[in-house]
């Protein structure tokens, strides 16, 4: 396990009224955050993540009008599976999104999972080498406070030397074998945008407010973390 620096990033909390008021706003940022970088610096990079909250906002960002030639797609995470597999963070955002939009292929950067854990996280090393600061980073909150294939009691990369990319070889969570963006190179980023919603996650929003050491606090970008949420799950409950 890799603990957070001592001087944390702010965390910006953003109540909204359901699920798809959240998707709403995710959607909002998204588009405003890419018409920024591709104004300023000509592309956005984007790294994406799993799971059912984001799949929603992919899926309304078919219609949205963009220069999507600009857009650079990467992944934070990817279940070691063959790639056509349904359960793979990639095939979920192709389903649902870039293969509907005229992002050139060559620009979504899918992460090589099926070659095995440790080939896969070399191979993605190399992919990142050159990239500098991500554009945007999406994360989703596990209800154990994972974030991306970073999870409690694992290796998160947090430290100042640690590499790009991770290989997960027991994650308490089917398939074991997964490769994950480490905790530092998510936060080498202008922005992270965290997704959450669910009851479910009620427990690790409480403990990452309360500042608990759990994954999803060891992601600190220089600007902060976004953390789009239903207001629901900022509830503080008394007794």
């Amino acid at each position: 396990m890799s603990s957070p620096a001592p001087n944390a990033a702010a965390v910006r909390w953003h109540g909204v009224a359901n699920a798809a008021a959240l998707r709403d706003a995710a959607c909002r940022r998204i588009l405003v955050a890419a018409a920024d970088a591709i104004q300023q610096r000509g592309r956005f990079t984007i790294v994406l993540a799993g799971g059912n909250t984001p799949q929603g906002v992919y899926r309304m960002l078919r219609g949205a009008d963009t220069d999507w030639s600009g857009w650079q797609v990467y992944f934070g995470d990817e279940r070691c599976l063959p790639a056509i597999d349904p359960e793979r963070n990639s095939r979920m955002a192709a389903e649902a999104w870039l293969d509907h939009v005229a992002i050139p292929k060559s620009q979504v950067h899918t992460l090589p999972a099926e070659r095995g854990a440790r080939a896969a996280a070399q191979a993605y090393a190399n992919t990142l080498r050159h990239v500098g600061d991500f554009d945007l980073v999406l994360l989703g909150l596990g209800e154990d406070g994972h974030t991306a294939s970073l999870f409690p009691d694992h290796d998160w990369g947090a430290d100042a030397d640690a590499a790009d990319t991770l290989a997960v070889f027991d994650a308490p969570k089917p398939p074991a074998q997964r490769v994950s963006l480490s905790a530092r190179r998510l936060s080498r980023a202008r922005a992270v945008l965290f997704l959450v919603t669910g009851e479910a996650k009620h427990d690790a929003v409480t403990r990452w407010r309360a500042g608990a050491d759990i994954p999803a606090h060891a992601i600190q970008p220089q600007a902060g973390v976004d953390v789009l949420t239903e207001a629901s799950l900022l509830a503080t409950e008394t007794g």
